[in-house]
């Protein structure tokens, strides 16, 4: 059985090129008011400032979008902030394919920075992962996925301006301290929230090729509310994620 590393505490092994933010996030789009304000966000939460590390996890039925942060002398991961994903589209379930208009659900990071996005700024996902390519249409799997703001989205997480400026800033400042790669999660429910849970349960009933997918993420997710690090994930010849 073949199988494909998709990232390992951390930092993820290349699968498509990686847009150096250093070629198109400049000091001059974070304002003094932005820096100094997630300085004191960091300081009221007896974080150090800046992250060495940035973990996305977003959660799909939530319609939520967490930022977590680590530094080298630190093991663990630590929430930093909640921020509310205002526009989603698709429902429960994978992107398989163009125009399904689907969130895709699994494990990215971010491949891309584009401070000239028409939706203010935006942080490229590198969908389709080994995964998707393995499950997603072979011809028209879809593709230009981001994490954007001005709160419009067809397949994408969107959220609103001030937000996306603290997401977007956070990932170019981790990556410019040394995170090879930012990754990101994405879960068709938070499976804390009870209400969540059901609804997922419900949906997924009758959805056996969707129930198999995200009973497979979830372990994955397990590990993390565990240990609050990254596991290491890879993937098989089927396109199944497997936590090694």
């Amino acid at each position: 059985m073949a199988c494909f590393a998709i990232f390992f505490a951390g930092n993820l092994l290349a699968q498509n090129s990686y847009n150096d933010p250093t070629k198109t996030y400049t000091k001059t789009f974070v304002s003094a008011r932005l820096e100094d304000s997630l300085k004191q966000q960091f300081k009221e939460k007896r974080l150090a400032w800046p992250p060495q590390q940035v973990f996305i996890r977003s959660f799909k039925y939530d319609r939520s979008l967490e930022v977590w942060v680590k530094n080298k002398n630190v093991d663990s991961f630590t929430l930093f902030k909640t921020y509310k994903v205002c526009m989603e589209s698709g429902s429960i379930g994978p992107k398989r394919s163009e125009g399904d208009n689907q969130v895709p659900e699994g494990f990215y990071y971010v491949n891309e920075f584009n401070p000239r996005s028409q939706y203010h700024l935006a942080l490229g996902l590198n969908y389709p992962n080994a995964s998707d390519k393995v499950l997603s249409d072979a011809k028209r799997p879809g593709g230009d996925i981001y994490i954007h703001g001005n709160c419009v989205s067809v397949g994408c997480i969107a959220i609103q301006d001030y937000p996306i400026e603290e997401v977007y800033t956070l990932a170019s400042v981790a990556r410019t301290n040394g995170q090879d790669f930012v990754p990101v999660h994405i879960y068709p429910v938070n499976y804390a929230v009870r209400k969540s849970l059901d609804y997922l349960n419900s949906t997924i009933k009758a959805k056996q090729a969707v129930n198999k997918n995200i009973l497979n993420i979830k372990a994955v997710y397990d590990f993390f509310e565990k240990k609050k690090k990254l596991p290491v994930v890879l993937v098989n010849d089927k396109g199944d994620y497997i936590l090694n």
